[in-house]
C-alpha cells in the first residue's frame, strides 16, 4: 500500500508538470534570462537568504535534530515542480515561475551538493549529496515532463489545449488521493515534533521566505507574488534525499518535512488572500491569462 501511494504521488507530480508544459511557450522558459536583474534577485532570495536564515535559526535555538535537519535540507532545496500552477492561481502569470523553475532546477545540480557540503562544514559534520542524485530527481520530476509538454504544445496546439486542463484536474485528484493517507498515517509523528519552538521555527522559515521574495520581486506585483511563493516553497523530494543520504538514523525528518508542507500551504493561502486584497487586479489577471492560455 505504501508503494502504491508513493507511485500515485509521483504520477500526480509528473502529470501536473506535463500539464504545465502543455500551456508553456518557449519564451516562458527564457523569461528570467531576458531579465538578469530579476534573475539575480531571485537567486539571492532562494539560494542565499534561506540557507543563511535556516543556519542562523538553528544556531540560536534548541530544536529537535530531525527538525534542524529538515530545515537545513529544505533551505538548500530548489523550487518544487508544482510552483507554476500555484503562481498562476496567486498572481495570474506563470511565465516568471516557469522560467525560474527551469533555471533553478539546472543550477541546483551544482549548487545543492556545494551548499550541503559547506553547511556540513559550518556545523562540524560530514554532509554530502551527489550531483547525479540531484540531476536524476530534477530530470524525472521537472525537466523531462515539462519538456515533453512543451514539445506537444509546439507540435500540436489543439491537442495541447484540449488535454491540458483535464490532465491538471486529474493530477490534482491523484495528489489528494495520495497525500491524505500519508498525512493520516504520519499525524502522530508530526504531532510529536510540535513543541520546544518547532512550530514557531517552521512558521518563521516560511514567513521569511514569503517576505524576502515579496521584497526582492521588484516593482511588478505579480513578480513579487511569484518570488514570495517561490522562496518559501522548497522541493520536499530533494530535502528528503539530502536527509536520507546523510542522516538516515533520524527517522522523524520526513515527518518534519510534512509539517513544513502543511505550514507552508496554510501561510501561502494567507499570503495569497493578503496579496489579492492589496492587488485586486490580480483576480482579473488570473482570468485573462487563463483565457490567453486557451487562445495560444
Amino acid at each position: 500500500m505504501a508503494s502504491l501511494i508513493l507511485l500515485v504521488l509521483k504520477a500526480s507530480i509528473l502529470l501536473t508538470v506535463f500539464a504545465i508544459g502543455l500551456s508553456t511557450r518557449p519564451q516562458d522558459v527564457t523569461y528570467v534570462l531576458r531579465r538578469p536583474g530579476l534573475l539575480v534577485r531571485s537567486l539571492v532570495s532562494i539560494n542565499v537568504v534561506m540557507p543563511l536564515f535556516a543556519a542562523c535559526m538553528i544556531a540560536v535555538t534548541h530544536l529537535q535534530p530531525a527538525v534542524q535537519i529538515a530545515l537545513i535540507s529544505l533551505s538548500v532545496s530548489p523550487i518544487p515542480p508544482m510552483l507554476p500552477k500555484k503562481a498562476r492561481k496567486a498572481a495570474g502569470d506563470a511565465s516568471y515561475a516557469i522560467g525560474l523553475l527551469v533555471v533553478a532546477a539546472i543550477l541546483a545540480i551544482p549548487f545543492v551538493p556545494l551548499a550541503v557540503h559547506w553547511l556540513g562544514k559550518a556545523f562540524s559534520t560530514e554532509a554530502e549529496i551527489s550531483p547525479a542524485t540531484i540531476a536524476l530527481i530534477l530530470a524525472i520530476n521537472v525537466l523531462a515532463p515539462l519538456g515533453a509538454g512543451i514539445l506537444v504544445h509546439h507540435v500540436s496546439h489543439p491537442i495541447a489545449e484540449r488535454i491540458a486542463r483535464p490532465l491538471s484536474v486529474f493530477a490534482s485528484i491523484l495528489l489528494i488521493a495520495s497525500v491524505l493517507p500519508i498525512l493520516f498515517t504520519q499525524t502522530p509523528a508530526i504531532l510529536s515534533l510540535i513543541g520546544n519552538g518547532t512550530l514557531a521555527a517552521v512558521a518563521a522559515f516560511v514567513l521569511v521566505g514569503l517576505a524576502c521574495g515579496h521584497l526582492l520581486g521588484g516593482p511588478d506585483p505579480t513578480n513579487r507574488a511569484v518570488l514570495a511563493l517561490t522562496t518559501s516553497s522548497r522541493h520536499p523530494g530533494i530535502a528528503a534525499a539530502i536527509a536520507s543520504a546523510n542522516f538516515s538514523q533520524q527517522k522523524l525528518v520526513g515527518s518534519a518535512i510534512l509539517l513544513y508542507l502543511l505550514v507552508n500551504v496554510l501561510m501561502s493561502v494567507l499570503y495569497k488572500k493578503w496579496f489579492e486584497h492589496r492587488h485586486p487586479e490580480a483576480k482579473d489577471l488570473v482570468s485573462t491569462n487563463e483565457t490567453n492560455g486557451l487562445n495560444r
